[in-house]
């Protein structure tokens, strides 16, 4: 019997490696959920989570050409809550006034910058990696400034 995908099966945990767990869904159908997918926080050790024989809740994420089943357990799951953005009381002060923008000449803090809405893992990956191309293009900015300023110092020297 092939189990469906996207399907939310009630499952007996029947063997626990240290990178996942075997859970059989229906006699004689056993996928396997990834450690990654036990739950919504960081798991050190699966062990700290499922025992076996436990009862589970398992999603079926997707099967195999040869037939092996990818479960999770955390997307079986109601989602978590999501954290509310609440304005601390007692900030800036009216008009304006206090320190410039974090004290960096102008420039906003990046820990002090207003909260977005929730960000997607792809958007999330998109912005670290905006910023981490922004990063390395300053810095390569600052080392081909530096090269430069080299040539020109060592071609004044030969002049001479």
């Amino acid at each position: 019997m092939q189990p469906d995908v996207g399907k939310i099966y009630e499952g007996k945990v029947t063997g626990i490696t240290k990178f996942g767990a075997f859970v059989e869904i229906e006699p004689g159908v056993t996928g396997m959920v990834h450690i990654s997918e036990v739950a919504n926080t960081f798991v050190n050790d699966i062990k700290d989570h499922l025992t076996e024989g436990q009862q589970v809740k398992v999603k079926v994420l997707s099967v195999s050409e040869e037939g092996k089943i990818s479960l999770s357990i955390k997307k079986a799951l109601p989602a978590p809550p999501k954290k509310e953005f609440r304005p601390r009381e007692g900030g800036r002060p009216a008009g304006g006034q206090g320190r410039p923008m974090g004290g960096q000449g102008g420039r906003p803090r990046q820990d002090r910058a207003v909260p977005k809405e929730p960000q997607t893992p792809e958007s999330a990956f998109e912005d670290m990696l905006n910023k981490f191309k922004a990063s390395s293009d300053e810095r390569m900015g600052d080392i081909r400034r530096n090269m430069d300023s080299k040539r020109r110092n060592t071609s004044r020297r030969r002049g001479n």
